[in-house]
């Protein structure tokens, strides 16, 4: 009998090139997919609920895949971490009835990007530097209009894959984690291949007076424009949660 099992797991994607599976390249997808190979002595391909860039972290990141073997779902979990390199971390392994997909029965993504206002280099491969303190009320300003449904179309990568760039956002907002560290947290249904590193690039051209006060703005009003688009660092993103 086939059996869907969903893991949730986290990584420090640091020395990752990218999320997916690529030839002769580490990823995460093609670490585990490995791992899982040795277990069931078949290939296994992983269905997950997003793709991160190179260097882009996830505190919690969703798969599943199918399988029929009876091994019990602990032991799966306690070979995987037994076996998997130390910047991959299983945290739960479920059985999931067989509908379940955790790309498409996901209801919302939510990412954290982390902005550092002094260097340190302790942090360097979680947070984003600019070297000077920030202003929150003035940052929340930037980043409100993105709360919507709109055509994100300025906020992709050209090689974006996605069918359609229409995206809804419920949640975007900065806050503070510590004296010199400054979070974005933003929750949507999904997004697009680069799309908050893209929103933070643009939110700090702003905010640094390098772009017009209005330019995030029109980029989102006017999604057949022409724009500049400021990608910033995938070091200071992180994947936090999956809602289903």
């Amino acid at each position: 009998m086939e059996r869907n099992i969903k893991i949730t797991y986290s990584y420090d994607g640091s020395e990752f090139f990218g999320f997916q599976r690529q030839p002769k390249l580490r990823t995460v997808q093609g670490e585990i997919e490995k791992i899982l190979k040795t277990i069931f002595k078949k290939e296994i391909d992983l269905v997950s609920a997003g793709r991160t860039d190179r260097g882009v972290h996830a505190k919690k990141q969703v798969s599943n895949f199918f399988i029929t073997s009876t091994i019990p779902t602990e032991r799966i979990k306690f070979i995987l971490n037994g076996n998997l390199p130390k910047d991959i971390l299983i945290l739960e392994i479920e059985e999931e009835d067989k509908d379940f997909s955790s790309r498409f029965s996901a209801k919302y993504r939510a990412y954290e990007y982390y902005i550092g206002e002094e260097k340190n280099p302790f942090q360097s491969r979680y947070v984003t530097f600019v070297n000077q303190k920030l202003d929150l009320d003035k940052l929340n300003k930037i980043v409100a209009p993105l709360v919507g449904t709109y055509d994100f179309c300025n906020f992709k990568l050209a090689d974006c894959c996605s069918r359609t760039s229409e995206r809804e956002i419920f949640e975007a907002r900065f806050e503070r984690v510590d004296e010199k560290t400054v979070k974005l947290y933003v929750k949507a249904n999904a997004f697009l291949k680069s799309q908050i590193r893209i929103i933070v690039g643009t939110i700090l051209s702003v905010y640094f007076r390098k772009k017009p006060e209005n330019y995030l703005i029109d980029m989102l009003n006017n999604p057949n424009g022409k724009y500049v688009k400021a990608v910033a660092e995938p070091n200071g993103l992180h994947l936090s949660d999956i809602g289903y």
